[in-house]
């Protein structure tokens, strides 16, 4: 569905270089920390910055070549773009149509319905939660094949948060064959949410990795220096020092409970995982 391979970017001291791969019927999730090229990521898919080198492909072709059908089977929300605030849901549901070969009227409806949007009210006077639904509603009512969200519950309270994943996965449902690109700080929505996860610090990629695997294999180790001298390391990806010792990540959770079953072992988690990789000493 989507294909990037060797993407290049550069701002100053800052060097975009990336590959990453979403299948079709797959969500992937995007993690980082401000500043590690996430946006930069979703910009240079969508065109909207110049590349130095690499590639985009979706749907098997390059974005390069792209005609404006071809857009259509994107569905995008930004972390910064919104929609004229003094329209309603009915201007926009206009607007999408007269934009969109594909809008689907009825959908539109049903969901406005469902999530409790009001075809009336102005979006000036939406919540918050609101109009991060309403950003949701643009994206998949044109039947898009692949949406790319980048940061899409920021700054949404749990209830909203959950009711925005539900029309995600509402509308991968729809379509086995439909994909997404999502970027969150908020962990717990991609574990929920994702297939599989990338993580990018300072513009590469530093992991990719199978949700499942993620948070089943994956643990974290809490260890006296002296048990840290004495166990096993070739399991271990980092470690952090703590007044007691150190914390370590390990993608080999299971050797560690057969073999050290004395030691403290902790589930991993997304930002467990990202802590070490990003603070942690590599071992």
């Amino acid at each position: 569905m989507l294909k990037i391979k060797d993407l290049r970017k550069s701002y100053g001291n800052f060097e975009l270089n990336l590959s990453l791969e979403v299948p079709a019927g797959c969500i992937t999730g995007l993690v980082g920390s401000n500043g590690a090229g996430k946006s930069t990521t979703f910009k240079a898919i969508l065109g909207l910055i110049t590349t130095e080198k690499g590639s985009v492909e979706v749907c098997g072709k390059d974005i390069c070549t792209w005609e404006a059908k071809d857009r259509e089977k994107l569905g995008v929300v930004l972390a910064n773009a919104g929609f004229n605030t003094y329209l309603t849901l009915r201007d926009m549901e206009g607007v999408l149509s007269r934009m969109y070969t594909r809008f689907d009227r009825e959908m539109f409806r049903e969901y406005c319905s469902r999530y409790h949007l009001p075809l009336d009210k102005k979006l000036k006077e939406f919540s918050t939660g609101m109009l991060a639904k309403t950003k949701i509603l643009a994206a998949i009512t044109h039947k898009a094949d692949l949406l790319l969200l980048d940061e899409p519950t920021t700054g949404l309270d749990v209830l909203a948060r959950e009711e925005l994943l539900d029309m995600l996965r509402s509308y991968m449902e729809e379509n086995e064959e439909r994909s997404i690109l999502i970027s969150s700080h908020i962990s717990t929505d991609l574990e929920g949410l994702c297939d599989d996860l990338y993580m990018i610090e300072k513009g590469h990629i530093v992991l990719h990795e199978e949700m499942d695997i993620l948070l089943g294999q994956y643990g974290i180790l809490k260890v006296t220096k002296s048990q840290f001298d004495a166990m096993e390391k070739q399991y271990l990806l980092g470690k952090i020092e703590e007044n007691y010792g150190y914390r370590c990540l390990t993608k080999e959770k299971q050797f560690y409970l057969e073999n050290y079953p004395e030691l403290t072992l902790e589930k991993g988690s997304v930002d467990e995982v990202i802590t070490m990789l990003v603070k942690g000493e590599k071992i």
